[in-house]
């Protein structure tokens, strides 16, 4: 069942989506060469519970860590690990905060040191999809106008949309309905409606779209070992223009 929320649920999303912003300009300041992904997850961690939040996806289907963190050919729900990070890699770090029952999700890229224009540029446009698709989320209009837009926004670039995973309703579960596919045809699916709070989270390849699961059962890779970007924001239907609660400009916000 879609969930329409009310006032006190916005706000305490609002809340909780103002600290998982936080917390991803604290991760860009200290991601570099050297840095694990296992040092950012405790970082995280110790973070949301000193502002009495918890991470929300630590314990969900048994999953272990606070945060999600995929290294270069890895979709998403890499685990977070020892290994230092290394220049020129890049590594998405996902999380999902609640602060007193109120959820807010994003995952966001990191270029690691130096890397290439073809990286940067895979990111920038990958970022741009992100905000493309953001735009179609106002009331009256249907789930498949924001695949549709992500879609058509890619298809000039000649990457690969990941299918297998898709955005989603949000709060007060973690995963909730409608499904938010980055593909799809205008017009299609079920009707956003004000009140309504999803995540839009393109994960787009360098190469080829299909992935492939690790022996864990939680890692997504690219099934040709290309490199995967993802951006996402938890954003609140409106009326008018969609509210991102995740957004990281303090300018916006």
């Amino acid at each position: 069942m879609i969930q329409r929320k009310s006032e006190r649920e916005i706000r305490l999303m609002q809340e909780a989506g103002l600290l998982v912003a936080r917390i991803h300009r604290e991760i860009a300041k200290i991601i570099r060469p050297g840095v694990s992904t296992l040092d950012i997850d405790a970082f995280v961690e110790e973070y949301m519970r000193a502002r009495g939040a918890t991470p929300a996806q630590k314990g969900y289907r048994g999953y272990q860590f606070a945060t999600c963190a995929s290294i270069n050919d890895e979709i998403c729900h890499g685990f977070p690990r020892s290994t230092p990070l290394e220049d020129g890699d890049i590594v998405t770090i996902d999380f999902v905060v609640n602060l007193n029952g109120g959820l807010a999700d994003s995952a966001w890229t990191y270029p690691v040191g130096n890397v290439s224009d073809d990286v940067r540029k895979l990111c920038e446009v990958t970022k741009k999809a992100l905000y493309t698709g953001v735009k179609e989320a106002k009331d009256g209009q249907r789930v498949g106008d924001i695949g549709a837009a992500i879609e058509a926004f890619i298809e000039p670039y000649h990457y690969g949309i990941v299918r297998d995973f898709a955005g989603h309703g949000i709060g007060p579960s973690m995963h909730e309905e409608p499904d938010i596919p980055h593909y799809g045809q205008r017009g299609k699916g079920k009707r956003l409606k004000e009140g309504m709070t999803i995540t839009v989270e393109p994960m787009i390849n360098a190469g080829l779209w299909a992935s492939k699961m690790d022996n864990n059962g939680w890692t997504a890779r690219t099934v040709d070992g290309s490199l995967s970007v993802q951006y996402e924001h938890t954003i609140l239907i409106t009326t008018g223009e969609p509210l991102i609660l995740t957004e990281q400009d303090e300018d916006v916000v």
